[in-house]
């Protein structure tokens, strides 16, 4: 099977929690406009504070669980295969968790 096939054929270990995923998202989506009207009406700065703290801790539990999926599935299957996809693999999911330190 080509690597081609092989994409066609794989699914994101996310995709069994998909509809989770995007009903979290939606919900981060109206935390982000409920942020600009916050700072429209000129709310006290504190409380814009605590609502980018709550919005940037939801955004990290999704990718946190968007890594583990990937972790999970994606590098469990290359690892099995071996080879250079495995390596591939294991690169992208550390500098996946460097960006998420860093951040």
């Amino acid at each position: 099977m080509s690597s081609n096939e092989t994409a066609a054929h794989h699914q994101h270990g996310y995709i069994h929690a998909k509809d989770d995923y995007l009903k979290r998202l939606r919900r981060i989506e109206g935390q982000a406009r409920g942020l600009q009207r916050m700072v429209e009406e000129e709310q006290y700065c504190i409380d814009i504070l605590t609502q980018v703290s709550a919005m940037t801790k939801a955004l990290q539990s999704v990718a946190l669980g968007l890594l583990d999926e990937h972790m999970a599935h994606c590098v469990v299957d290359a690892a099995r295969e071996g080879g250079s996809e495995a390596e591939i693999k294991l690169k992208e999911a550390s500098d996946a968790i460097a960006r998420l330190v860093r951040s």
